[in-house]
């Protein structure tokens, strides 16, 4: 059974990307075929292999497999809006049945897929369905970034609500440390540590150099196990 997780975060800018390639690299490193899906990404611009996505490339590069930008990307959107008002704006409509295409083929591939989300757990795809509503289709686990700064308890509690409303199984959640200089972190942590319902995978410290190697703050044991 190929292992499919979905990353979401209390909030976009959260650190999604680097909690995804911190799964790939952790994956990878237990021996694991990885693969990096990014469905929906808005903020592209045009590079070797059309229209990129940083966060895209960067889950390709993280992934032990070789896998074509579009494998990683199928909708990569110029404009940096929600993908809902990015597609419109290029005339398109975004099929959630091309989205589930993509994660069957890679799932026949990997060992692992590790699908990150775009901006927050319910951006829109279009004006009725929310991005949420495709998780809850395809029954993906769901680890949540909480950004350890203030609000974050709230944001956090708030998430786990809504994933557990949607019918989904929330695995895990991972703290980034965005905000260096945010007061009582430790605290924040274990309160959360004693109310959310899945386990604390890991911390990703606060990061100027993005080169760290992300893996060894990341422990897969409880989704593996």
């Amino acid at each position: 059974m190929t292992l499919k997780l979905f990353v979401t975060g209390t909030d976009t800018d959260i650190g999604k990307t680097l909690a995804a390639r911190a799964l790939l690299q952790a994956g990878h490193q237990r021996g694991l075929a990885t693969a990096g899906y990014k469905p929906l990404a808005a903020g592209c611009e045009p590079g070797e292999q059309g229209l990129e996505n940083g966060d895209a490339l960067a889950l390709q590069a993280a992934s032990s497999l070789t896998l074509t930008y579009d494998q990683v990307n199928p909708y990569a959107l110029p404009e940096p809006l929600s993908p809902h008002l990015a597609a419109r704006h290029q005339g398109i409509a975004i099929d959630t049945d091309r989205l589930t295409r993509g994660l069957t083929e890679l799932g026949q591939m990997a060992d692992m897929v590790v699908v990150e989300g775009a901006g927050g757990w319910m951006v829109p795809v279009d004006d009725t369905v929310t991005l949420n509503h495709w998780v809850a289709e395809q029954q993906l686990p769901v680890v949540l970034v909480v950004g350890i700064k203030l609000g974050c308890l709230n944001h956090a509690l708030l998430s786990q609500r809504v994933i557990e409303a949607d019918g989904l199984k929330l695995v895990g959640w991972i703290a980034n440390h965005v905000d260096a200089d945010s007061a009582c972190q430790q605290e924040n942590i274990d309160y959360l540590c004693r109310h959310m319902k899945a386990p604390l995978l890991g911390r990703i410290p606060h990061l100027s150099d993005t080169e760290h190697p992300l893996n060894q703050h990341i422990d897969l044991s409880p989704l593996l196990a």
